[in-house]
């Protein structure tokens, strides 16, 4: 596992407390989908949807995000405009704190990710520049009892 601590860019928050954590081959076979909800079920993270991730930078401010990589690849943006740039392909992973920029700055035809929060929290979309109402809302999401893809305690 990688993880990237980042500090607030271009309006987009980041999260000042918890690392962003990338999970490279995290699971594998023929239903990689299945398996990603499955594990993050499994570990208190239910599965909410599968789709791409929007082309625009956008974060949310009221949950913890992992996003699990079933088809494709693509060229993701974390941080805010400027950010790291991340590239993720079929079987690896990501957890986005709250408050944590991304972007899809490209992808295959077949990319798709299975996206998972907490439970108990319900993600937004936020698209504006942070401001003190929106960091008091990151500060106040819980941090999650244990990581969604390996289990462990946070």
């Amino acid at each position: 596992m990688r993880r990237l601590m980042l500090e607030s860019r271009g309006g987009i928050p980041n999260n000042p407390a918890l690392a962003v954590r990338l999970y490279p081959a995290a699971v594998d076979g023929s239903d990689r989908g299945a398996a990603f909800e499955a594990r993050f079920a499994a570990n208190g993270w239910p599965p909410q949807w599968r789709d791409g991730v929007f082309d625009y930078h956008h974060y949310h401010s009221t949950a913890h995000e992992v996003l699990g990589c079933y088809a494709g690849r693509a060229t993701l943006t974390i941080g805010g405009p400027g950010g790291e740039t991340v590239e993720i392909a079929a079987g690896d992973a990501l957890m986005l704190p709250a408050g944590t920029g991304h972007k899809c700055e490209e992808a295959s035809d077949d990319f798709g990710v299975v996206g998972a929060y907490p439970a108990g929290q319900e993600w937004d979309v936020v698209t504006t520049p942070a401001d003190v109402a929106i960091h008091a809302r990151i500060a106040a999401v819980p941090v999650p009892e244990r990581d969604p893809v390996t289990g462990e305690p946070f």
